[in-house]
């Protein structure tokens, strides 16, 4: 008797990638066409965080090049692994300022920019690298908010323009619009406007910051509802969290 055949598997993996893609995209879809706004206009990102290497090869292969990691510790070697594809990697995670070199090193968009330290440490470390990275500042939409180097991240809504500031003059960073996380256990909805109140802020000041990085598995049409241009998908595009990446 022989046993199934290699490629089952990989082959299997493509088709439930493709299924979720398929059901994200058509949300994505639903949601704009609600808000009056382009698909086209939302960049959707997979957060591959505890997913292989092989699994972002099989989403490039499918169209989705855009790769949201949450740890270097995973997104390092999964970038090594995927050098020879088309991909732009996004930092998405809590970024100490001890783990900026590393990052500088394969990121192409950084998330999670929320206080000044990290801000130089990461225009140091893309200089090194010869590098410019583009930088997203991270609010918190908590209340009240954090201090600093607290709670899941993010700078309150009223330093974030002194913080923008900071990105857009450092040398070798890019100021790309603004990130945030919905509050746990809140309406998304008015957390979301919030941050569409402070991103409009953020460009007056920098017109080129169009960037609005929100929404997730289950908030993506909040999200989209309040102009985000970056939808960061995990467990609706890859299914449920794995314990051991391959």
């Amino acid at each position: 008797m022989t046993g199934p055949r290699p490629a089952a598997v990989p082959d299997g993996r493509r088709a439930e990638l493709a299924e979720g893609l398929a059901e994200v995209r058509a949300r994505i879809a639903a949601a704009c066409d609600a808000a009056g706004r382009d698909p086209g206009d939302v960049t959707l990102i997979a957060v591959t965080k505890t997913f292989p290497a092989s699994d972002v090869r099989l989403l490039a292969g499918l169209g989705l090049t855009e790769v949201g990691e949450n740890r270097d510790q995973e997104a390092r070697p999964k970038a090594e692994a995927c050098a020879d594809l088309p991909l732009t990697w996004h930092f998405v995670g809590r970024l100490q300022t001890n783990k900026a070199r590393a990052v500088a090193g394969y990121a192409d968009v950084v998330h999670s920019v929320d206080r000044a330290r990290l801000v130089t440490a990461l225009s140091d470390a893309a200089g090194r690298a010869g590098r410019t990275l583009r930088c997203l500042v991270q609010v918190s939409l908590d209340e009240p908010p954090p201090q600093e180097g607290g709670g899941r991240g993010g700078a309150a809504p009223s330093a974030v323009p002194r913080l923008a500031d900071a990105v857009a003059g450092a040398a070798h960073l890019e100021l790309g619009g603004v990130m945030a996380v919905a509050p746990l256990g809140a309406d998304p909805l008015p957390a979301f406007a919030r941050l569409a109140e402070v991103a409009e802020a953020v460009r007056r000041d920098h017109p080129s910051a169009t960037v609005l990085s929100a929404g997730m598995s289950g908030d993506l049409e909040e999200a989209v509802a309040c102009g985000a241009t970056h939808l960061r998908v995990g467990t609706a595009l890859l299914g449920g969290r794995r314990a051991i990446v391959r």
